[in-house]
Parts: structure tokens; C-alpha cells; sequence
């Protein structure tokens, strides 16, 4: 099952992006495997139908704006596959109508669009698969990354952690294999800024938390060794919401909840994230979302990069985009760019709770030689991605 809709009043045609007689006509596709979501034990936190799109559109806006000046014009498609819909079919038609697709799907999908002859020169966006691989040994020349991977938000914990001197831990982890992912994260990262992870425990539970929490909860913590912070590895948020103010010890909660690290949050308010969350409520009736923000800036990219090449081929786009000169305002207090050696987007990563910002890594300390945002996430010695280099 495909869906098309037009964003903005846009008018598909049949290439990807054109210029002539100093006029530059830019067709972006938003192409979105929906997901059946595993069963929760709450449902407080229901995801909208427009996440993601929304933050796309809040881009396009903000291109068009810069756009009508400069003689640039931009437009948005979007391709929904259903669970059990051909999503290469869908990857392929896409591809036939543009060259630039913010992809909103698996990793395992993500890669089947890469793959595609048809892609062999576009510039895919990745907006919503956090994992690790697809930023080292499985990465691909033509797939950027503006969400956060998993060990870019893990190693912005641990700075935090390390920070505060609490460096003996435990964990609890999800079943599912987003936890799985984060999970394997927090471990590497640990290690890495030399904080000892103790215990884990696996949440076996499939009772209404509701009504048990604070009898099961405390009797699941009773075992943990002593520790400085409990880790929850619960992506899906399935159970975590239950844990703070139910372990056994008094605890300091991190991870999924409690002390979060985030691509964006509604408490984000220095360097305009007001100003940024205010344009998006306005448009969306509802806050910002981490996938909303990787959205919104992947689309910003690319129309940062036409306005500063003039240009709409998208060889020239991409090497601008990896390049020392590609600089992009993505209201976290630091300019955003992408590193060259696997098309991770280099940014800060706010550790938040439901209130406040905590604090935002990379944090005064934690240096690099390029650039302190390396501090977060796989650093060129330590990626096995050589699409990039080849």
C-alpha cells in the first residue's frame, strides 16, 4: 500500500532537481515503512501519525523562506508503506521522482534503499534508525545520518555520569531489539569513559505496572549491588516509566528515563530552541520529537547546501555536505556538520528530563583534536565504514 500526498500545495514531477535560467527547483521525498509497534504496558505516550513528516514540512517552510530570494524553489512528497506493503516498490518509485530522500524506516530498510541502482548517486537521508552498524561496518556512500546513533547518545550520558563522579552502575534491559541496541551502547560507552557497569537484569514482566509497580518493582532492584545510577534500556518505553521512585535504594534513574540524552526535547530553550519549538507547535499542535528533529534538519541540509553551492546536482551537494565548509544553525548552541568518514551529523546531545535541560555534551573536559562533538559517537580511528574513503 502506497499513500501520496503533496505538502504545501507542491506539484510532483518527474526528476529529482533541476536548474535553469537561474532558477533552482528542488523535489524531496519523504519515504516511511510504518511499523507495527509492540504491545506497552501504558499508552501515555502515543505516537502521532505525523511524526516526522511534520518536522520535514517545518524544513521545507524554512527553505522556501530563504528560497524565494535566491530564486530556489522546494517540494515535498511523501510515501507511506504499510506494514505489509512492497517497500522497495515504494524506494524505487521514489527514487524515479527524486535523487534526495529522507528515509524513515528500519536499518534493514534503510540499506535496501541504498542498495538500489536507482541510488547509486542520490543523497539518502536517515532519520529514524539509531544503530551503530549503520554508521561503521555496514554504512554506505550515499546514506547521511541526522539522528543521533545510539553510542552518540550513550557516550553523551557517560560524560555527564563521569562528570558528576557516578561511576559505578547497573542496568535493566527490554526485550525489544531497540532496547537491545541502546543497551549494547551503554555497555560500550561505559567502558569507554571507564565507568564500571556491575549488574543487569533483563524486565520480564508483563503484569499491569499500574496496579503492581510498587510491589514488584522494589523486590526486581533488591538484588542490585551498590551503585551510583541505575541504567533503563527501554526504547519502546514499555516499563520504565515505573521504575523512578519504586527501586528498592533510592536511586538515580538514566537512560530511557529519568536522566535522557536526546536529539531534541520541548525543554530545549537556549540558542532559539524556543523560537524552533514555537514554529513547530504552531504548525503541528503538539511538541517536537527527536525523529521531528532529524527530519527538520535533514531537509534544512540539503537546502543549506543548494543555497551555498547554487547548485541542485547531487554529487556537488554531497561533497559540500561532507566538506570543512558545510556549517548548518540547528539551535543546540554549536554549528552542525557531518563527519566525512561515515555522514554521521556532528551534534550536541542534550541529557534531559521531563522539565529541564541537565546539561549538554560534549561537556568542558572531553576534548578532541577536530572537534569536540567527536567526543560523541564513533571517531574515524575507531570506524570500520570505509564506503566513505573508497
Amino acid at each position: 500500500m502506497r499513500v501520496w500526498s503533496a505538502v504545501m500545495g507542491a506539484t510532483l514531477w518527474g526528476i529529482g532537481a533541476i536548474s535553469a535560467a537561474g532558477q533552482t527547483a528542488v523535489s524531496i521525498v519523504y519515504l516511511r515503512q510504518e511499523v507495527e509497534r509492540p504491545p506497552v504496558l501504558s499508552n501515555l505516550d502515543a505516537i502521532p501519525e505525523d511524526e516526522g513528516i511534520a518536522g520535514a514540512e517545518v524544513g521545507l517552510d524554512d527553505n522556501q523562506t530563504t528560497g524565494k530570494f535566491l530564486g530556489q524553489t522546494y517540494e515535498l512528497s511523501i510515501i507511506n508503506v504499510a506494514p505489509e506493503g512492497d517497500f522497495v516498490a515504494a524506494a524505487e518509485q521514489a527514487l524515479s521522482q527524486s535523487q534526495f530522500i529522507v528515509i524513515d524506516a528500519p536499518a534493514a530498510q534503510v540499506l535496501q534503499v541504498a542498495d538500489l541502482p536507482q541510488a547509486t548517486s542520490a543523497i539518502l537521508l536517515n532519520i529514524a534508525a539509531p544503530e551503530v552498524s549503520l554508521r561503521d561496518a555496514d554504512c554506505r556512500r550515499n546514506v547521511l545520518h541526522t539522528l543521533p546513533s545510539d553510542d552518540m547518545r550513550a557516550d553523551a550520558l557517560m560524560q555527564f555520569l563521569q562528570s558528576r563522579r557516578w561511576d559505578e552502575l547497573v542496568m535493566i534491559t527490554g526485550p525489544h531489539p531497540a532496547d537491545l541496541s541502546f543497551a549494547q551502547a551503554l555497555r560500550t560507552s561505559a567502558r569507554k569513559f571507564g565507568l564500571k557497569l556491575k549488574a543487569e537484569k533483563e524486565w520480564l514482566f508483563d503484569a499491569n505496572m499500574r496496579r503492581a509497580a510498587s510491589a514488584e518493582v522494589p523486590l526486581f532492584t533488591q538484588e542490585f549491588p551498590r551503585h551510583d545510577v541505575m541504567l533503563i534500556a527501554d526504547e519502546v518505553g514499555d516499563f520504565a516509566r515505573y521504575i523512578p521512585y519504586n527501586t528498592w535504594e533510592p536511586d538515580v534513574i538514566a537512560g530511557s528515563e529519568g536522566a535522557r540524552p536526546v536529539a531534541w526535547s520541548p525543554v530545549m530553550e537556549q540558542w532559539g530552541g524556543v523560537q524552533l519549538q514555537n514554529r513547530f507547535e504552531e504548525h503541528a499542535q503538539r511538541n517536537m520529537r527527536p525523529i521531528d528533529y532529524a527530519a527538520f534538519i535533514a531537509v534544512r541540509a540539503l537546502g543549506e547546501a543548494v543555497t551555498r553551492t547554487s547548485s541542485s546536482d547531487p554529487e556537488t551537494l554531497r561533497s559540500y555536505l561532507l566538506s570543512d565548509s558545510f556549517e548548518l544553525a540547528g539551535f543546540k548552541g554549536q554549528p552542525l556538520s557531518f563527519r566525512s568518514w561515515n555522514g554521521q551529523l556532528r551534534q550536541p546531545i542534550p541529557v534531559v528530563h521531563a522539565n529541564a535541560v541537565i546539561a549538554t555534551p560534549p561537556l568542558e573536559g572531553f576534548l578532541h583534536p577536530r572537534s569536540d562533538l567527536d567526543t560523541l559517537g564513533l571517531d574515524e580511528p575507531e570506524t570500520h565504514c570505509n564506503a566513505f574513503t573508497e
